[in-house]
């Protein structure tokens, strides 16, 4: 018996670009390029179709950590992405002990062995003191090359991107073993200059951790970081784009200078996302939750995001009026190649699994499908088998 299904009728967002009353086909758990004769077909008119959202930087939700959460709790977080629009998510750590951090990286291996996470990202513990924000200063070190092996090897080849301060003792030489080793280096928690973030980059450094946020400002005699980042064509930045991280202005600098192809939407999510205020721990510190904004209970310091991927996608179709190709390039296709899974995931093209969203008008999800089953499942729209002549 056929496993296809046919999804017609939306506004489909493919890589070439946007095909009005247009159709995805599903065959098992792959996007296929044709259907058998009298295959089911949803009607989706007045809706979109997008790739699966791809979250590069994500330290929890649902109530969950994946710094310190068992196996259930962090499955727990990973659906609540899901239920948002996020069929690939990289599990962040915060800033541990070395020790703790380590054995975090064995277990959470399993579960990307699995494919329940795309991966592990270690922000911490080599940031700077001086730009740590809501990170416990008394366990950062400087990014000495063993110390950084060793959290790499403890992840067991499932280690994807590492933050580093690379100003710091032995940040250069880490840059380029994290290069070696296939893992991103990303530029964040940063008090570097801008002549030492272009050394950074020139070691191999690829990515600029949630780009602004824990950084110094742009400044007209010493440009500082984010200068070099954004210049830079073998930069990817990180945006978190819930309206609190970031001015609009700045959101908008980023994008048309970076361009689409180098921007990654990121939620920096913490335990509250997907799950209301509060108090929470992030790590060994506590975090206040209020009025959807997380911030350490001492000192103020913005702590994460409480943010979902599909808040961010309509924040940047509707109040930053970027074109819906644009963002799903940042959200879904750009994670994806650095990630090194765009074979698989970040596009609706035929081989890929089938990982899509469904937005209506007002781009707010309605429906999930990951890997050709629906996690949320639309409503109110109608299913037929077409009559065969």
């Amino acid at each position: 018996m056929s496993d296809h299904k046919v999804l017609a009728g939306a506004r489909v967002v493919l890589p070439t670009g946007i095909v009005e009353n247009g159709r995805v086909i599903v065959d098992g758990g792959r996007i296929a390029g044709s259907a058998p004769e009298g295959a089911p077909v949803l009607d989706l008119a007045g809706h979109w179709l997008v790739p699966g959202f791809v979250d590069m930087h994500n330290h929890g939700g649902g109530g969950a950590s994946f710094t310190s959460g068992t196996v259930d709790e962090v499955l727990k977080g990973v659906h609540t992405h899901r239920l948002h629009g996020t069929t690939t998510v990289v599990a962040s750590f915060v800033t541990g002990d070395m020790d703790f951090l380590t054995a975090r990286a064995g277990l959470l291996s399993e579960l990307a062995e699995q494919g329940e996470i795309a991966g592990l990202h270690f922000e911490g513990p080599f940031i700077s003191p001086c730009r740590k924000g809501a990170h416990d200063e008394t366990l950062l070190r400087d990014p000495h090359p063993a110390d950084v092996r060793k959290l790499i090897d403890a992840a067991r080849g499932r280690a994807r991107m590492v933050t580093l301060a690379t100003e710091l003792p032995g940040g250069i030489d880490s840059v380029r073993l994290l290069a070696e080793h296939g893992v991103i280096a990303a530029i964040g928690h940063t008090d570097a200059s801008y002549e030492q973030t272009v050394e950074a980059i020139d070691a191999g450094a690829t990515v600029a951790t949630h780009l602004y946020n824990a950084m110094p400002g742009l400044g007209h005699r010493a440009p500082g970081p984010i200068a070099a980042l954004l210049e830079d064509e073998r930069i990817t930045v990180e945006l978190i784009n819930d309206g609190t991280h970031l001015h609009p202005a700045a959101l908008e600098l980023a994008f048309h200078h970076a361009g689409p192809e180098r921007v990654a939407f990121i939620t920096d999510a913490m335990d509250a996302a997907g799950f209301g205020d509060g108090r929470y721990m992030l790590g060994p510190l506590e975090v206040e939750v209020k009025d959807s904004v997380a911030r350490l209970v001492e000192g103020g310091s913005i702590a994460g995001s409480t943010l979902t991927l599909d808040r961010a996608f309509k924040r940047a179709a509707t109040v930053d009026r970027l074109p819906v190709e644009s963002v799903v390039q940042a959200i879904s296709a750009n994670p994806a190649r650095l990630l090194g899974v765009y074979d698989r995931v970040g596009s609706l093209e035929p081989g890929k699994d089938a990982d899509i969203v469904v937005l209506d008008d007002a781009f707010d999800v309605k429906g999930v499908m990951r890997r050709g089953e629906w996690i949320v499942a639309p409503q109110g729209v109608a299913a037929r088998v077409p009559q065969n002549a």
